[in-house]
Order: structure tokens, then sequence, then C-alpha cells
């Protein structure tokens, strides 16, 4: 297969496992629900969303190590497989634990997507390289709006249906990875210490990739408190039905992912990853004021400011991933890419049952208004200055001028 097809057609493959990850571990809230009819309270439902993460977080580095060691190939096709087969065992789950353990364990194997990424790095230039990232991480917007379309009309007569149907996705997904995804050739390492004829040492002895990673963490609270709780404040605040509240949301996740290939574009186009995600961290904690003016105002505004919040709070994740890649180097892209995810998913395990029994104590308003906190600390902890010294333009000799593939 030509190089340029095959590059193409390998970001596409790896649009469809994120797709198929997402749906699951982020698209559960959607299950919420049908988890209280059910008769679980809104903070045990909660904690059933919060599963899947937890078990991504706990694997999410050895997946990367491995994909440095082995390649994304059989990571992803292993992982992905495992995922499915773990959610069909789950149709014989009796129990609120009993579940919970087997939704963990299926995260645990999803962690084999999260830590892959690093194939971007060989597979394009740095001139297009933060479109691509973004192309492929607007998988997960794109994932949650498939759950939005798809879970609640499922769930009708229970969770085994939706549970089968991710299984599905997901063994369709490891069989794609399997057949269609090739590893690039190896390129001389470089980082943020490196150079293309010396193997890079640690990218972790300057403070840039921690600032990124301490930013890029807080805000997927943000992210994952609308991803959550939009839902339920459609509901229970706006009187919503849950298959209209999901028809929308599932909208506004198809304009956040093409708000995630938006930011791609605009920092290709200037050169910087970290001045935009900056701009969007300071947009996202104003709109999450906004919103919690509007709530406790029990304004109809706080209908459009929600979908604006959908769409805003999701297109920084292209932009950090595009940024640790390429600060970290090949020789550590995937450790690194699985420590930044670790960060952001440790704290999306929290967010739903902290920010549920926020919600229960004092109401929607005043858990928006504390939520708005943690973006704007975030603009204050991207390394903006340092960007310019910090990165090395890897499309040098070695690196894919050509797109670095192989034929």
């Amino acid at each position: 297969m030509p190089g340029e097809r095959r590059r193409w057609l390998i970001l596409v493959v790896g649009m469809l496992t994120m797709i198929a990850g997402s749906t699951f571990q982020y698209g559960l809230a959607y299950l919420i629900p049908a988890f209280r009819d059910e008769g679980l309270a809104l903070e045990q439902a909660a904690f059933l969303v919060a599963c899947p993460t937890v078990g991504v977080t706990l694997t999410l580095i050895a997946w990367g190590a491995a994909a440095d060691r082995w390649g994304e190939r059989g990571v992803l096709s292993t992982g992905l497989g495992l995922e499915g087969l773990v959610l069909v065992a789950a149709q014989w789950a009796h129990g609120t634990a009993s579940l919970a353990v087997c939704l963990t364990l299926a995260g645990a194997a999803g962690g084999s997507v999260l830590a892959s990424g690093r194939m971007i790095l060989g597979w394009f230039a740095r001139h297009e390289r933060a479109l691509a990232m973004g192309i492929r991480q607007s998988s997960g917007p794109l994932g949650l709006a498939l759950a939005a379309v798809t879970l609640p009309a499922l769930a009708a007569d229970g969770i085994g249906m939706p549970l089968l149907f991710l299984a599905a996705l997901f063994l369709a997904a490891a069989t794609a990875a399997f057949v269609f995804v090739r590893d690039p050739a190896p390129q001389p390492s470089t980082s943020v210490r490196g150079t293309p004829d010396r193997p890079s040492t640690s990218p972790y002895r300057t403070p840039s990739l921690w600032r990124i990673h301490a930013a890029s963490a807080l805000l997927v609270i943000p992210q994952f408190t609308i991803t959550t709780f939009a839902l339920v404040f459609l509901i229970d605040a706006r009187g919503w039905t849950a298959l209209a509240a999901g028809h929308l949301l599932a909208g506004a996740q198809v304009c956040g992912a093409l708000s995630r290939l938006g930011a791609g574009y605009w920092s290709d186009r200037t050169d910087s990853r970290l001045r935009p995600m900056r701009i969007i961290a300071v947009s996202t904690g104003v709109g999450m004021l906004v919103l919690a003016a509007a709530a406790a105002a029990g304004s109809s505004l706080a209908v459009p400011v929600l979908l604006f919040l959908g769409v805003v709070v999701v297109s920084s994740n292209g932009l950090s991933f595009t940024a640790v890649a390429e600060q970290a180097g090949s020789a550590w892209a995937g450790r690194a890419l699985g420590i930044q995810t670790t960060g952001q998913n440790a704290l999306t395990a929290l967010t739903p049952p902290v920010l549920a029994v926020a919600i229960g104590a004092a109401g929607f308003a005043p858990a928006f208004a504390v939520v708005a906190a943690f973006p704007l600390v975030a603009a204050i902890l991207v390394p903006v200055a340092a960007e310019r010294t910090a990165m090395v333009d890897q499309a040098a000799p070695g690196d894919p001028a050509t797109h670095g593939v192989r034929t």
C-alpha cells in the first residue's frame, strides 16, 4: 500500500479504536437514568460510571511502556480484544459490586487505547502533527455522541444490551487494529534534550512536561463535569426527557469533535500547542462561571451555555497530547502519554462521585462555580513561555520529511 494512503488509513483505524474506548469509558454517564431506574442512588450510579476510568488509570503507564517496546499494533489489538471479552462476561454479573469489578477490568484493558498515539510522531511531520492528533482525539467526542444516541435507547430493557453493544464495538476495533495498523519505521530518538544522533535522556528533568500534565489533568474536571452531569442537569433542572437531552448532547459532542480539529489546525498554523491551550482554558473557566450564574437564576440561558461548554471543554485535548509527545520524543512518547493520561484519568475517575455528592448537598450552581476555578488555574500552569525553547522540531532529516512512511 502506498505510504500516503497507509498513514491516513492508520489514522482512521486509530480514530475507530478511540471511538470505541470513549463510548465505553465516558459514555456510561448516559446510562445513569437506567441505573437509577434499577434503584441505584445518583452517588451509586456515578460510582459505576467512574469504574472504567479507575481501571484505565491503573494500567496506562504499563500499556505506554509496552507500546514503546513492542509497538502499538499488538498493544491495541490485545487490549481491545480483552476489553470486549470482559464486557461479554459482564452479562453474568449480579449486583453492583460484581458489575463494578467487570467495568474496572474492562477499563484496565482499555488503557491500551489511551496510552497509544505515539504513531503520530512517526507518520506525520510537525507542521501537520497537531491536526493529525486533533483528528485522532476528535474520536473522544464522537464516542460520546455515539453513546448519547445509542445507550439510552438500548437501556430501555436494562443495561445488558448496552454492554453487549459496547463489547461488539471493542471486538470489531481490535480486529481492525490487528489487520490495518502498522508501526512506523524506527526514527532517531529526539526530545527536549536529545538530538537525532544521540538518544535522549529523561524529558522529566525539566518542569515543562510536568506543568503540561498538571494543566491537562485540571482541564478534565470541567470536561467531565459537563460530560457526566449535562444529561442529569437537563432532566432534573430543565425538565427534559432522557432521549431528548441525549440527542441534543450528541449534537454538542459532534461539534466538540470538530473543535478538536479546529484547535489542531490553529496550532499547526501558529506553530504553537500551548498558547491555544491557555486561551481554551480561560474560555472554559469563564463559561463555567456563566453556567453557574444561569443555573442559580433558573435561566434558560443555561442550555446554550451548556452546549457552548460541551464544545469548548474538549477542544484542548489534542493540543496537550501533541505537546507531550513532541517534548518527550519517540523514545519516551508512550510512557509520557501514559503518564499524561494517568493524571487525567485519576481526576476523571474522581469527578463523577465527588460532583454527585456536591450537587446533592448544594445544588448544581455552587458545584459549577467551584469547578470554574480548575481551568483558570490550568491556564496559569500552561508553560507558554518555555514552549519556543523547549520544543524541538522533529521534522528534521530522518523524521518524516516524506511523512516517515514505510511502503
